[in-house]
């Protein structure tokens, strides 16, 4: 599966470490992603919802 959120679709950014010489090592910020039960239109799915989603309250969590 790939690293995105369902709702909103947040994707890895790339980012640079830059040390003292100015040596630029470049790496991924993932997304803080959760594996949530969601209630989508009577069926359970298991989808990978970010964070700010889940505390948002776009997403209907199944019992």
């Amino acid at each position: 599966m790939s690293v995105e959120c369902a709702i909103c679709g947040k994707k890895p950014l790339k980012a640079a470490k830059l040390s003292f010489s100015h040596k630029h090592n470049v790496y991924r910020q993932n997304p803080n992603l959760q594996s949530v039960k969601i209630n989508d239109n009577g069926t359970i799915k298991t989808v990978k919802v970010c964070t700010s989603c889940l505390r948002a309250g776009k997403v209907q969590r199944a019992v």
